[in-house]
Order: C-alpha cells, then sequence, then structure tokens
C-alpha cells in the first residue's frame, strides 16, 4: 500500500495484529548478480516483489491483517469462488459452478473434479462443509460474521455443497471470495502459523520474519500451473528503500511506489510505471462518542476545513477525492465531494455557532503513512483556529489505543487516520461497536436491507442512500481513494494493477 493497513472487518478486535517488521533488502539478487534485473527467465525464473506490511504469522484463520489477503488467498489459499477482477465479478474456482435459488435463499456449488491440496490429498465435500462450519462456529476466526445469515452447510452428494440461509445475503458470494470461504484440509495436521495447506498455484517455500516470504510453485496444482519458479516477497516499509532497491535492481516488482518519489524511476529504460485502482480509503475517523464530535457541528467544520485536491497534490497525486464512505469501484458508489466540500469560512461559522473556539485535537495514525498527511491536516486546520498535534505511532499501539475495545469501554483518541483497504465496507458504519463510534439507527436498517436485497439494483439504492446520509452526516472525512502505482522491470509480465493491496493475484505472473 502505500502502506498497507491491517484489515478492519467486524470481527478483527477481537485479534491483536503485531506491529510492523522492517525488512532490509540485501544487494544480493536472487535470480543473477546485484543490481541486475531478472536474468533468468522462464519456467525456472524467481520473481522479486517489494511489498509493505509483513505479516507476523500465517494463520489465515485467526490472524487479523491485510497483509495474509493481499498474498495468501489467490495464490496458496482458494474457496469455490474468487473474484474476477476489480470489478467485482464473481468467478468459479473449487466449484465448478453454482447456482442460487430465485428466493435467495439456497446456494449450490458443484465441486470441480481434480482439485487437490498441495499435500496432495483430494478436495472432498466433507473438507468444504468443514472449513465453512468452522469459520462460522468460532467467532475467533476472522470474518465469523459473514456467515451469520447461512441455517445449514450440508453435502447431499459427494460433488456439491449446499448453503441454505436463514435471509437472503446479498453480500454472500462476495464473502465467499474471502477469508470466510477459503477451503482447508480437514486432516491436515500442519502448524497454520507459519505453514500452508492450500489448493492453489503457489505454496509456501519458507519464511524468514524481517526478510522475506517465498513462494514455490505448486507443481501438482490442479489448474494451469504457475510460470514462474518462486516467488520472494520482500518487505520494506521506508518508500526511499523501496524506490532505491527497485533502481538498484533488487526488486522485479514494487508495489505501492511513493507519489513523492516516483520520478525517480521514470525514465529509467528497465522499469515501467503503472497506475490502478484501489478501493484504498484513507479515512480521518472521528472519535463520534466523544465530545466536541457528539456535535454535527464540529464534524462538519473539520470536514469543510479540509482540503483533499491540496492533500493529494502533497503526497504526489496517488489519489481521488472521495467525498463519502463508498469509493468507486464498489456497489452504491455516487459521488458525494460536493458534500461539506473545502470551505474554511463555513467551517469557522460552524465552529462559532458550536462555541468550539480555541479547539485543541489529537491526531493519532500509523507511522507507516507519511508525516506529510497529519503535515497537511494540521496546517489546514491551523487556518480555521483548530490546533491540532499529531502523533504517529507503531500499529500495535495503534490497536491497543484506537481500534480495540479497551476494558474502560472509551477508546482513548480524538481523531486517526488509517488506509481502510477492504473492498465493501460500508458496514462498518452500520457497526456502533465499530472504533468510528458512529451510531445511526436509519443508516443501520439502510444497510440490512442492501444485505437483504435480491437484486443489484436495490442493494445499490439502499446502500447509496445509506452512504449519504452517512456523508451528510459527517460521520467522519474521507481524504481520498487511493490510486496505486507498481513498478515493473523489463521482462516481467502478468502483474496485476488494481487493488493490489488488498490482493495480488500472481497466476499470471511470468519473466520472458
Amino acid at each position: 500500500m502505500s502502506p498497507l493497513l491491517p484489515r478492519l472487518g467486524r470481527r478483527a478486535a477481537r485479534v491483536a495484529l503485531a506491529s510492523t517488521a522492517v525488512a532490509v533488502v540485501s544487494a544480493l539478487a536472487l535470480t543473477g548478480c546485484s543490481g541486475s534485473s531478472n536474468e533468468r527467465g522462464g519456467a525456472d525464473a524467481t520473481v522479486r516483489i517489494g511489498l509493505v506490511l509483513e505479516p507476523t504469522s500465517l494463520d489465515i484463520r485467526t490472524q487479523s491483517g491485510a497483509a495474509l489477503d493481499q498474498v495468501l488467498i489467490d495464490n496458496v489459499y482458494q474457496g469455490l469462488v474468487g473474484r474476477s477482477g476489480s470489478d467485482g465479478g464473481i468467478r468459479d474456482v473449487l466449484a465448478s459452478e453454482h447456482e442460487v435459488s430465485a428466493d435467495g435463499l439456497t446456494y449450490t456449488f458443484t465441486l470441480r473434479d481434480g482439485t487437490t491440496f498441495q499435500d496432495g490429498k483430494p478436495v472432498t465435500a466433507a473438507d468444504v462443509v468443514w472449513s465453512l462450519q468452522q469459520v462460522q462456529d468460532d467467532a475467533s476466526y476472522v470474518d465469523s460474521a459473514q456467515l451469520a445469515n447461512v441455517a445449514s452447510i450440508e453435502s447431499p452428494s459427494a460433488d456439491q455443497v449446499v448453503l441454505r440461509l436463514s435471509k437472503p445475503d446479498s453480500d454472500l458470494l462476495w464473502n465467499l471470495t474471502g477469508r470466510a470461504g477459503l477451503v482447508l484440509e480437514r486432516a491436515a495436521k500442519n502448524d497454520l502459523s507459519d505453514s500452508a495447506n492450500g489448493t492453489g498455484p503457489y505454496e509456501v517455500s519458507s519464511w524468514k520474519q524481517g526478510d522475506a516470504l517465498v513462494f514455490a510453485r505448486n507443481a501438482e496444482y490442479w489448474g494451469t500451473k504457475a510460470k514462474v519458479a518462486k516467488v520472494e516477497f520482500r518487505y520494506i516499509t521506508d518508500g526511499s528503500a523501496a524506490v532505491n532497491a527497485m533502481a538498484a535492481g533488487d526488486l522485479d516488482v514494487q508495489t505501492s511506489v511513493d507519489g513523492t518519489l516516483r520520478s525517480q524511476l521514470e525514465g529509467n529504460a528497465d522499469i515501467s510505471l503503472h497506475t490502478g485502482k484501489t478501493t484504498d480509503k484513507y479515512t480521518l475517523a472521528f472519535n463520534d462518542r466523544k465530545a466536541p464530535f457528539t456535535d454535527v457541528r464540529v464534524r462538519k467544520a473539520i470536514r469543510q476545513a479540509i482540503d483533499p485536491k491540496a492533500l493529494i497534490k502533497a503526497i504526489g497525486g496517488t489519489g481521488v477525492p472521495q467525498g463519502g464512505p463508498i469509493p468507486e469501484l464498489d456497489p452504491g458508489y455516487q459521488d458525494l465531494t460536493g458534500v461539506d466540500a473545502y470551505d474554511p469560512s463555513a467551517a469557522k461559522q460552524l465552529l462559532s455557532e458550536a462555541g468550539a473556539k480555541d479547539l485543541e485535537l489529537t491526531l493519532t495514525y500509523p507511522n507507516i503513512y507519511a508525516a506529510t498527511i497529519g503535515d497537511v491536516l494540521k496546517s489546514q486546520l491551523a487556518d480555521v483556529g483548530i490546533t491540532l498535534s499529531v502523533k504517529r505511532v507503531d500499529f500495535a499501539t495503534w490497536l491497543s489505543q484506537v481500534f480495540e475495545q479497551p476494558k474502560t469501554g472509551e477508546r482513548d483518541f480524538d481523531l486517526s487516520m488509517v488506509n481502510h483497504v477492504e473492498s465493501r465496507d460500508f458496514g462498518n458504519w452500520a457497526n456502533p461497536d465499530y472504533y468510528f463510534g458512529y451510531d445511526n439507527p436509519q443508516v443501520q436498517a439502510l444497510y440490512a436491507q442492501s444485505v437483504a436485497a435480491t437484486t443489484e439494483q436495490a442493494k445499490d439504492e439502499a446502500l447509496r442512500a445509506a452512504a449519504k446520509i452517512v456523508s451528510e452526516d459527517a460521520a467522519g472525512e474521507w481524504l481520498y481513494t487511493a490510486t496505486a502505482i507498481t513498478a515493473v522491470r523489463k521482462g516481467v509480465t502478468g502483474v496485476p494493477y488494481d487493488g493490489t493491496n488488498s490482493r495480488l493475484d500472481l497466476a499470471q505472473l511470468a519473466v520472458k
């Protein structure tokens, strides 16, 4: 990501995410000479990919953090269905086909013939039923709540799995493309914290925390085999270090290139830069349970004091204004940038009406995000009379202080800024227990209506209505939706450019 943020789902607060591990890029290139591009192409190639946030465990069931979804889903673990790109399409994976009943209450999946786990064992309907049931029954599993509307999970025959719902759930297929739908082998005994036994085109070869996570081609993969022998993920939190590694030839791919540093790679004949769309929502969260944010006038004033275009320019242009809680790639998007648009004079008037004179606030955000963001916000709020103190902390501190629910019941922050990378996560605004603290029954009802919708049109209409209320209520401020810059070395193909901070599907990765 620009730095990759932890996955922020409803169950994430149950599982602590450890602090970021910094990887130092060595001068030794794995595929040839130091400082050179990947000289050994074809099926024997190793591709070195620079990422930001390293996982602290590989346990896809209980370890929160989008760093796992980014590399493990699609590449190592798969489900009955998967995503077909950034457009929100659904494709069959371990299922050869699926059918949804007209009333939206029965989902029937026909299993694909010949699928196997990486230990060589066949994927069975019993494995599928067990995998889904385990997630649903154990609230400590990430995204367990996404299967809440499933009343039963059964296998009427050796090649079919049937899910019956208590009420329609328009998000179910999408949820099954993520952690809630991953299929694991019931009889496997491997330690999920440092190994994996999935069904994907790659398998975990080694992991040395603080150094690299290495995937090897799954030679027994049931589908089209991976086109490279190995993929090595190197985790570099410093933007300058990442760009230097790419320029020096120590990386073949670098995701989330810092926009202010892109000029250092431009003009390099061995490197191409690609811009992709994301659902990365750089969100300025208000602690809505706490004064002065209990006053809508203060919330609106803060929004009107912020100029997203100036902020985007300061970070190198890698973003577009958002204006509301739903980004352009997600269902329910509408242009809400006109709501509480930049207007310092109006902001001052609202603060005066609220009696919020000489307001002093603290912004707390993870230090993997640029200091520039805090600097710009501090300056813009100062222009309307708000004194902003900026605290950049490590992830562990941010989690305990801001995100997780403390025993006292009060989260200790005024403002926070993080990148919510997940697609279709509007439900956070309909969850009063989420760290935003936003509680609006009308929004909650509309969100429930969107989930229960049996047509895309009805779903979109309910989400649009809910999102407009959230924006007009100034529940938070949506600074921008990030655009991702990916640097790719000459000869490397099949690299995805859209949504790479939440998913990095490397099925088509190749080296000429």
